[in-house]
């Protein structure tokens, strides 16, 4: 699947091989990994499926945004929408998030959906600028493998 957005300072393609050990030491500058998350193997997941897929943009040669997307069949998620520190207020995370929103367009999904942590008010903010809706529903968790529920 092509992935393509308005002619742009980021060109924007799906992670490889060789990008792996850069988006998640991306993700780590960005706070966005969690101990109880391997992004090492959230990446493998994402690039196992043909439902999924992690983007990665490009300003030059060095990687400064990212997007893991993927969908079920009828909703798409969004998750480690990253923009490196250095790269902000450059428009990259409305980018990202559009070839994102292109990527499930493509795959025939009408419906997006991301989470935000309550505290992030600077994420939230960002994607009500984009169209974003808090939803109505509450989200149940639970965790399989027996660990505390409270981190």
């Amino acid at each position: 699947m092509n992935v393509s957005v308005s002619p742009s300072p980021l060109a924007i393609a799906h992670i490889a091989d060789a990008d792996v050990e850069t988006v998640v030491a991306l993700w780590q500058r960005c706070g966005l990994t969690r101990p109880w998350n391997d992004p090492h193997a959230d990446i493998a997941l994402a690039r196992r499926e043909a439902n999924s897929t992690v983007l990665i943009g490009r300003d030059g040669h060095a990687i400064v945004a990212s997007a893991m997307v993927g969908h079920d069949g009828h909703r798409g998620w969004i998750y480690y929408v990253a923009v490196d520190p250095d790269c902000r207020k450059r428009g990259y995370g409305r980018m990202i998030m559009a070839a994102a929103e292109d990527w499930l367009r493509q795959a025939g999904i009408a419906k997006l959906q991301l989470l935000v942590r309550r505290e992030n008010k600077q994420a939230g903010a960002f994607y009500t600028s984009l169209g974003f809706e808090e939803s109505t529903s509450v989200m149940f968790a639970k965790w399989l493998d027996g660990r505390d529920p409270t981190p």
